[in-house]
């Protein structure tokens, strides 16, 4: 069951993190990447095990993506995780849920 919070009547949804390094990580340039975020410094980090999540579905924004996960695994396109990534112009970093960990890596690996 969810959580909610009220303050001054107006109502929030609490969201349980779990304590790991798992992100999603948006670039000016290069795109969002899931992976676990080893370093930042600066606008520039590394990703290990990462993937580009190139195309989604099933959430409305990388928000939501990085809370409740993806409603159409089938439709997304995400290549394979790569050993590591170093990351340049990092504009977004997002905390994931387990629920999300789990949706992103259940993904297929899109290949052409």
């Amino acid at each position: 069951m969810e959580k909610e919070l009220e303050i001054n009547g107006m109502k929030y949804r609490l969201v349980e993190t779990v304590s790991n390094n798992y992100r999603i990580v948006r670039t000016k340039s290069a795109g969002v990447f899931a992976g676990n975020l080893i370093s930042l410094e600066g606008d520039t980090a590394r990703v290990e095990n990462a993937r580009r999540l190139w195309f989604w579905s099933g959430a409305a924004s990388l928000s939501q993506l990085s809370i409740d996960g993806l409603k159409n695994p089938s439709n997304c396109k995400f290549p394979e995780e790569v050993e590591w990534v170093i990351l340049n112009e990092v504009i977004e970093i997002l905390p994931c849920t387990e629920k999300a960990i789990n949706s992103i890596k259940g993904v297929p690996i899109w290949k052409v």
